[in-house]
């Protein structure tokens, strides 16, 4: 290791899906001594290793990794409990003397933590469960028009199709009447601007967004031909999981779910191939979600993703 990093700043690799960011943060912890915590809300799971593109065993053997394989996929997380874990673990690696490097997509994990949170209500079954019956009878898009009408910050940042978060935020509206987006402030701007000058984001953004749908397109296939429906099929076979967990819910893994509730013989490749038209429009509209949020970050500094990386520069830039 020939480099160091200033031990007062916290270091981000962000950037949408199929970005490059496994490649590059693997590029930099050759120069650098430093460890990983991913910001991934899927990599969490254990046995989801294909679909939600997990970096390799050989990979993970090159640097140390947190925060992946952490839970079974019947368990959920949180936002509150990333920043909890992501501190905790920032502390340990810089006494270890090496650097923590955030490296993911989750964009609600980084707002969280550059933001603060103040605590989440405890989910409420029965509200949940009449959530539920409303969106069986009425559909995703009747909520999400209701969720616009009590809290459209955060519908503007959710897809009709998120039922998971939709219904999580009308029920934190009925049991609490605050908007899920007023427990993401509880920093004063002065906080705010004090803890961006201390971080250090390195967005991976592409000039043309045709490059990252193509490479979203060959990522999903690539997917495929690893085995990510038998990887479903082992899912499903537990017994204990069913689509509307968080896990099951994650992008690939729900549209396989769906088509495999729905009778699809995924043996069939006129019935796989529309199976993989719908993971990949799903997943480019994750990364569009995930600019999104990138943009709502000013402060951050982007780094074009469809043009060659030098990895030397980018610590130049770093080391500063």
């Amino acid at each position: 290791m020939t480099r160091s990093l200033r031990t007062d700043k916290t270091w981000i690799l962000a950037g949408p899906t199929a970005s490059g960011k496994t490649a590059l943060a693997l590029a930099l912890a050759q120069e650098v001594d430093l460890e990983i915590i991913s910001v991934d809300s899927a990599l969490i799971y254990r046995g989801m290793d294909i679909g939600t593109a997990k970096p390799t065993p050989a990979e993970l053997a090159q640097v140390p990794h947190h925060l992946i394989d952490i839970l079974d996929p019947l368990e959920s997380y949180s936002a509150a409990r990333f920043v909890n874990d992501a501190q905790r673990l920032m502390s340990e690696i810089r006494e270890r003397g090496r650097t923590p490097l955030l490296v993911g997509g989750t964009m609600l994990y980084v707002k969280a933590l550059m933001e603060g949170l103040d605590d989440m209500p405890a989910a409420d079954p029965q509200v949940r469960a009449q959530l539920d019956e409303r969106m069986r009878e009425r559909g995703p898009q009747a909520l999400h028009a209701e969720l616009q009408q009590v809290d459209p910050v955060t519908a503007a940042r959710l897809a009709p199709g998120d039922t998971q978060r939709i219904q999580r935020a009308l029920e934190i509206w009925h049991t609490t009447g605050r908007p899920l987006s007023a427990f993401h402030t509880t920093r004063s701007p002065q906080e705010l601007a004090a803890k961006q000058a201390s971080t250090i984001m390195l967005s991976l953004e592409p000039n043309d967004r045709a490059w990252l749908h193509e490479r979203i397109a060959l990522r999903y296939r690539l997917m495929m031909e690893q085995g990510f429906v038998d990887e479903v099929l082992r899912l499903r076979a537990r017994g204990d999981l069913h689509p509307d967990l968080p896990s099951m819910r994650c992008v690939g893994y729900r549209q396989v779910w769906e088509a495999l509730d729905a009778g699809a013989d995924l043996n069939s490749p006129r019935e796989l191939e529309a199976t993989m038209e719908r993971g990949i429009a799903a997943t480019r509209q994750l990364a569009k979600r995930q600019i999104t949020w990138l943009r709502s970050m000013p402060w951050r500094t982007t780094l074009a993703c469809d043009e060659p990386i030098n990895t030397n520069l980018v610590l130049d830039w770093l080391s500063k």
